[in-house]
């Protein structure tokens, strides 16, 4: 059976607003950079989430190669977020940015959020891109801040999406399932698994969305129009996370 199409973009009479969140670990673009800008383009998204985007020589200019190649602009994060970057299209209202740095536990990488408040048409929306630690109490306690920054953002609706190292019975991801949604466990769609592109057999990368958020469909884009599982495979060492949802007014 054909994967059925998910929801384009939109905009609703009564204000609300159809978007499409794609969250992606694309390993500091040392991979296939081509296949990776045409794999976010044939998603079409309105919000890309990144982790591991470029943080070192000249890391803003090749960010913004890859927005370009994708048709779209660099939002926030990069360096200045130890990683995650929000990448969004032409029609997103963007009200306010924030990069925020994690504690540092000593021998370990530096890890940080992304974060802004965008409006599509009437509806308002916090974003938050993450990329959580590889050791379980760290990721936990990093679970928790992000809970706490996302709730900062002093909005109704919110979005948040990443790597984070960890499968569903993991207690980082737990915590987060249980204050949001697990978009894909809510409304699958595509495929599941997101690790190694080589030979996908688990779960490790996802997007939440707060409780008012309908989600429409989630998951690995395979079957998506103009995305190739060449493409995916040479892109980076994920597989990305696209979901539609429907964004109240407000």
């Amino acid at each position: 059976m054909a994967t059925p199409l998910l929801p384009n973009s939109r905009t609703e009479p009564d204000g609300s607003a159809v978007i499409r969140v794609l969250s992606y670990n694309i390993r500091s673009m040392k991979d296939d950079t081509a296949a990776l800008a045409r794999v976010i383009r044939a998603c079409a998204p309105d919000l890309v989430l990144l982790q591991e985007a470029p943080r070192f020589f000249r890391w803003r200019k090749k960010l913004a190669r890859l927005a370009h190649a994708a048709d779209l602009v660099t939002l926030t994060g990069g360096a200045t977020a130890a990683g995650p970057a929000i990448l969004c299209s032409l029609r997103t209202t963007v009200e306010r940015t924030e990069d925020v740095l994690l504690p540092l536990t000593p021998g370990q990488h530096r890890r940080g959020l992304a974060t802004a408040v965008v409006r599509f048409g009437g509806a308002r929306l916090g974003v938050l891109s993450c990329h959580l630690s590889l050791r379980a109490q760290e990721r936990h306690e990093q679970g928790g801040l992000l809970l706490d920054r996302l709730a900062a953002l002093g909005v109704e609706h919110a979005v948040a999406g990443g790597d984070l190292n960890e499968r569903p019975d993991g207690r980082a991801f737990r915590l987060l399932a249980d204050g949001l949604q697990d978009c894909w466990a809510t409304a699958p769609w595509g495929a599941e698994h997101t690790w190694t592109p080589g030979d996908p057999y688990q779960r490790i990368d996802a997007i939440f969305a707060t409780k008012g958020i309908e989600v429409l469909g989630c998951g690995v884009p395979l079957g998506q129009p103009g995305v190739s599982e060449t493409d995916l495979r040479a892109a980076t060492d994920h597989f990305p996370v696209l979901a539609a949802l429907r964004v109240p007014a407000g």
